[in-house]
């Protein structure tokens, strides 16, 4: 039976030779490696070109439940579902040394899901021409635990903030709808066309009522093809009762629709709350326009109010948390926004305009 030592001994070995250690002696790398055996929180791997695992750290057992000798030889594909090893499968890089970065949600043994993050590399042992992948796992659980509480506040403060609009787009329809049934209570004729007005007003009401629901639903982080036109529609349907009742319009300059790869609820989440804010900075009647147009490299989304505009002195505070220049503002909305982009290799600028109001640029990077 082979001893930690020697298992320790054996895999430091295997490291020797490459490009990180050839400056360290033998001697000083085998308590290094002893050190991060007995003291590291994090997981630390050591894979073969085909995906098997051939060391990992006993922090394994902790934060996933295995142990280090039994999971020895287990390729990691086996380890998650399919959907997340395909996306994890897409990192390893035989042909680059440039390090990728992850987040994965990665089955316990007793079923549970942890969320980690990571990171994974290419290593080349020339004396014997062997490519390892080195890889990193730390549990973030708790601060996806928060990140989700957070988000979860502010749709649901963005809710209540959007109570007056909804209110005030329902009320049309049902007082059209209440006019119609007295009508044909009556026994007017053209009941036909009353019917399809009335399925109409009806289906507008579904409509907001959907998308209301959509901002207190439970976070997904399913990502997909989506339509930039559809997310924007959707989001305009919701917001615009409360642009009406400041004489805002919201327009949507729809050229050649572009899709970008993104969790669609997490992407609605960030322009519902850039158009939000626009609508609260007006003071007055104006417009808000939305376009979007591709790129060779990326997509981009600009939202461009007629405001007051925002101070360059407090343009970079913006995403600092609780900051807000709102009575009754939760500091939290751009801050989120901005990570979200983050996960989705996407970027914000904010800028004044010329004259007056503000430009959110919003771009994904294909």
């Amino acid at each position: 039976m082979v001893s930690d030592y020697e298992l320790n001994k054996d895999s430091s070995k295997k490291l020797r030779g490459s490009k990180y250690t050839n400056l360290i002696s033998s001697q000083s790398f085998d308590r290094l490696f002893n050190w991060i055996e007995e003291t590291a929180n994090d997981v630390y791997l050591i894979l073969d070109e085909s995906g098997k695992i051939i060391y990992a750290t006993k922090s394994i057992e902790c934060l996933l439940g295995y142990n280090q000798h039994e999971i020895k030889g287990v390729n990691w594909r086996n380890l998650l579902n399919e959907e997340e090893a395909d996306m994890l499968g897409q990192k390893f890089n035989k042909h680059s040394d440039e390090k990728q970065s992850f987040k994965i949600n990665v089955p316990h043994m007793n079923k549970r899901y942890i969320w980690c993050e990571g990171t994974i590399g290419r290593d080349i042992d020339h004396d014997n021409n062997t490519i390892y992948f080195l890889c990193t796992l730390k549990d973030i659980s708790e601060k996806k635990e928060v990140e989700e509480m957070m988000i979860r506040s502010e749709k649901m403060s963005i809710a209540g903030q959007l109570a007056a609009g909804v209110a005030h787009e329902i009320r049309n329809p049902l007082t059209s709808i209440k006019g119609f049934l007295q009508l044909l209570q009556a026994g007017i004729s053209k009941k036909e066309e009353y019917y399809k007005i009335m399925i109409d007003e009806i289906e507008k009401m579904e409509a907001i009522t959907s998308e209301m629901l959509f901002i207190s639903k439970p976070l997904t982080d399913h990502q997909e093809e989506e339509s930039v036109n559809e997310m924007v529609e959707d989001v305009l349907i919701l917001l615009g009762g409360q642009a009406k009742l400041k004489d805002i319009e919201l327009i949507h300059s729809e050229a050649m629709d572009t899709f970008i790869y993104c969790d669609k609820s997490r992407i609605k989440q960030v322009i519902l709350n850039i158009i939000k804010n626009a609508i609260e900075a007006m003071h007055h009647p104006g417009d808000i326009l939305i376009n979007h147009i591709r790129k060779d490299a990326y997509v981009e989304i600009n939202i461009i109010d007629e405001g007051e505009g925002i101070p360059e002195e407090i343009i970079h505070k913006l995403d600092e948390p609780f900051f807000t220049t709102k009575e009754s503002g939760t500091g939290l909305g751009l801050m989120i926004s901005k990570e979200i982009l983050k996960q989705h290799n996407a970027t914000m600028h904010i800028s004044q305009n010329e004259t007056k109001g503000s430009t959110f640029q919003l771009r994904f990077y294909k």
